[in-house]
């Protein structure tokens, strides 16, 4: 594929286009013309985050034309298997999760609270958008054409109480010896290629660890614990850790069939 500049671009945006010609944002119009300096005339690929790219021409500086708007340059279809990060929002480093697991292949981000985390005190309307904009530009470096969805924060025992069947959610601990290492887990439990369509979740706790509260939660819920490492990971670690593991399970399982 030829290496061109990538724009992020909703498809609420491209559906209502007309002629073609999309007029662009001003943070857009910046991105292009002052940091990586396209010229008029010259093409870029244009992405909506849904799994469709297409070309488009810099008309100006402030409008691009998609090249053949009803027949996208590649479309990639949506992942039969989804993945999910639920993690304990840190005090320092969430940003950096953000962006590596975008990298790698996460789906689904949910922040999470719990009660012995660090950094409560949370402005989370003008995070989540902040944050939107992190995955947007990771989405762009690393060239995937799905935009991961990044959730409104939930209380780790509301999160869990509100999943469905559909979902598979692994709880990874440190200082416990649960059954499972997380690889271990998700290739040991066949009835999981049933659930297409489903979020494959792993959580990952505060820095200073779960509460008794939420210990006995879990354990009612039959909540599955899983270890990622045989030493002591800091979340941001943990979560790329458990990222890559279930990114490898996924590619290994499409490898296999």
């Amino acid at each position: 594929m030829e290496d061109l500049t990538r724009l992020i671009i909703s498809n609420e945006r491209i559906k209502n286009i007309h002629n073609n010609n999309i007029e662009l944002t001003n943070e857009e119009a910046h991105y292009l013309n002052k940091v990586m300096r396209i010229k008029n005339g010259k093409e870029i690929f244009i992405a909506n985050g849904e799994g469709s790219l297409w070309k488009a021409i810099k008309v100006n500086n402030d409008c691009l034309e998609i090249i053949q708007l009803k027949k996208p340059y590649l479309f990639q279809e949506k992942e039969i298997y989804l993945l999910g990060i639920a993690v304990v929002i840190p005090k320092s480093g969430f940003e950096d999760i953000l962006k590596m697991c975008t990298e790698i292949g996460i789906d689904f981000i949910q922040p999470l609270f719990s009660e012995r985390q660090v950094n409560k005190n949370l402005n989370f309307s003008r995070k989540l958008l902040r944050w939107n904009a992190i995955i947007k530009e990771a989405v762009e470096q690393s060239e995937r054409l799905w935009k991961p969805y990044i959730l409104n924060g939930m209380d780790i025992i509301e999160w869990l109480k509100s999943r469905d069947n559909q979902e598979s959610v692994s709880i990874s601990i440190t200082r416990e010896n649960p059954r499972y290492y997380l690889n271990q887990w998700l290739r040991e439990h066949q009835e999981f290629i049933n659930k297409k369509g489903g979020i494959f979740w792993n959580v990952i706790g505060p820095e200073g660890g779960w509460s008794s509260k939420e210990i006995d939660f879990f354990n009612k819920n039959n909540n599955t614990f899983v270890k990622l490492s045989e030493t002591i990971l800091r979340t941001s670690t943990a979560s790329i850790n458990a990222s890559s593991i279930l990114n490898q399970w996924r590619i290994d399982f499409k490898l296999r069939n």
